[in-house]
């Protein structure tokens, strides 16, 4: 969510009982703002906050002009200092799948007896060591899987220009109510898979300048998101049962929308069982 409309759009997304201590979210306002304004960031959006057993870790995004290209990560523990994340690759995410437990809290705590593939395995055992990886590399493909997964926009508020870019569509002016409580009004806002498979027939009624991402509504699997009219039916609320924590918040005919997280970093696995 905007780091600009912070308290406001933390307010809308609270519903589900998660939030920000007032102190908290006066400090984080203005700490996002320095933030954006020392990386030169176009626009910085507070991402959310992964609490650990020692600690929390509350996290931030910087986006450039092009809203596709890849985001620059931070984090915090005090919502007053900031270190810069490096950027998520596959192997930190195929490793952080494997861990499982809560987050500690700790940058530099370091998990033990993971699987990697045999080259790597061999070369450690050559330099006498065991194969860890950092709570830092977790927190990194954590916040990446979430991404993924479950970080959604409202069709339409972004466009996609013939080169490739994508850019904020000035013309949105916000979801009807009818068409904010439907799945497929909401887009993962992330490369692209189920689109790519689709047919030249299906494709056919989409408009390729808004209709260039996946909606939600093949999700798998199916009911792992709740739609809730809230504040006097004036804002539509999507809840992950994926990723819980996860709140998506838009307030229809207007340009207010957002997801912000709130948990442990933990996948629920047994959700398929549940559903």
């Amino acid at each position: 969510m905007e780091a600009a409309s912070l308290p406001a759009a933390l307010e809308l997304a609270a519903g589900g009982g998660a939030g920000l201590s007032p102190e908290k979210r006066a400090v984080l306002g203005a700490s996002l703002l320095l933030l954006q304004r020392d990386y030169r960031f176009e626009r910085v959006w507070f991402w959310g906050c992964i609490q650990g057993v020692r600690g929390a870790y509350y996290i931030a995004e910087g986006l450039g002009p092009d809203r596709a290209a890849p985001r620059s990560r931070l984090y915090s523990l005090n919502c007053v200092e900031w270190s810069l994340l490096p950027p998520a690759t596959e192997e930190m995410v195929a490793q952080a799948e494997q861990l499982k437990g809560r987050f500690q809290g700790d940058p530099s705590f370091e998990y033990e007896h993971i699987e990697i593939n045999a080259e790597d395995a061999e070369r450690l055992f050559e330099d006498g060591k065991e194969p860890t990886i950092k709570e830092e590399a977790r927190l990194v493909a954590t916040i990446e899987q979430i991404d993924r997964a479950v970080g959604i926009i409202p069709r339409g508020a972004f466009v996609k220009t013939p080169l490739g870019s994508v850019h904020e569509n000035r013309n949105f002016e916000g979801l009807s109510l009818t068409e904010a409580k439907k799945l497929s009004s909401y887009f993962h806002f992330t490369e692209p898979f189920n689109l790519k498979n689709k047919t030249l027939l299906e494709k056919a009624d989409l408009d390729p300048s808004t209709d260039f991402l996946d909606s939600l509504e093949h999700d798998i699997p199916q009911g792992s998101w709740t739609v809730h009219l809230e504040k006097g039916d004036t804002v539509v609320v999507l809840r992950s049962l994926l990723w819980l924590g996860l709140t998506f918040y838009h307030v229809p005919m207007t340009k207010q929308y957002g997801y912000v997280y709130f948990g442990t970093g933990e996948k629920n696995f047994d959700l398929p069982f549940m559903l």
